[in-house]
Formats: C-alpha cells, sequence, structure tokens
C-alpha cells in the first residue's frame, strides 16, 4: 500500500492509499489544502485538528450548495423531459407566414418560364 505525503495548510502528512489512488489522494489533499491555506490567512496559525474541521466544514458547505444546484437542475431536466415527450406525444398544428408576395411572383415567373420551354422543345 503507497504512502504518499501531502500538504494541508503548510503541514506536511503522510497518508496511505491503494495502488493507483495517488494521484486521487493528491488531488484531494489539494482542494483540502485550497481551504486550510484560505483559513490560515484569514485567521492565523491555529491546531492542526481545528484547521482540518475548519476547511472539512467548507467543503463540506460548498458540497451541499452543489448538491443543492444538482438537486435543481435535475428537477429541471426532468420538467424539460415531460414538456418534450408532451410534445411529442401532442404535436401542435405548426402555421407558416404568408410567403411575400414578390417570392410568389418569381416562382410563378419561373413556372412561366419553365412551361414555355417545355412548349418550345416539345415536351410539354
Amino acid at each position: 500500500m503507497p504512502e504518499v505525503r501531502i500538504s494541508v495548510g503548510g503541514r506536511s502528512f503522510d497518508v496511505a492509499c491503494q495502488d493507483g489512488e495517488e494521484h486521487f489522494l493528491r488531488t484531494a489533499a489539494h482542494i483540502l489544502d485550497a481551504e486550510a491555506t484560505a483559513l490560515v490567512g484569514q485567521i492565523g496559525r491555529m491546531p492542526e485538528t481545528r484547521m482540518l474541521l475548519m476547511a472539512g466544514l467548507m467543503l463540506a458547505d460548498k458540497a451541499a450548495g452543489l448538491e443543492d444546484q444538482l438537486r435543481v437542475a435535475e428537477e429541471r431536466a426532468l420538467v424539460a423531459e415531460r414538456v418534450a415527450a408532451d410534445a411529442r406525444a401532442n404535436p401542435e398544428r405548426v402555421e407558416v407566414a404568408v410567403i411575400p408576395p414578390i417570392v410568389a411572383d418569381t416562382f410563378a415567373e419561373l413556372a412561366a418560364r419553365a412551361e414555355a420551354l417545355a412548349d418550345r422543345f416539345g415536351t410539354g
């Protein structure tokens, strides 16, 4: 079982982890260290256990906020899925805007030219 030296709040710790988990441990330690360093910067030096407790509580608070945001996003996604399913099950009539007269006139002119060419070549 590998042991990894991590630094949290300016203090070093040797922590054991499973093989292959070293990167995850270092990443978690980096996140915890950021919180602990912010605490030490605001409050000053404090006992190790208090620093770790406070940093852990700050991270837990952030995690709780993210869980709330995730729950709201999941609820919105469910509503959107229901609306989409309802729209597929009950399609509404969609009306297209009126074609501008100039476009209709241009198509009529093209049709007339095509008919004239067909007559001219005897295919009409």
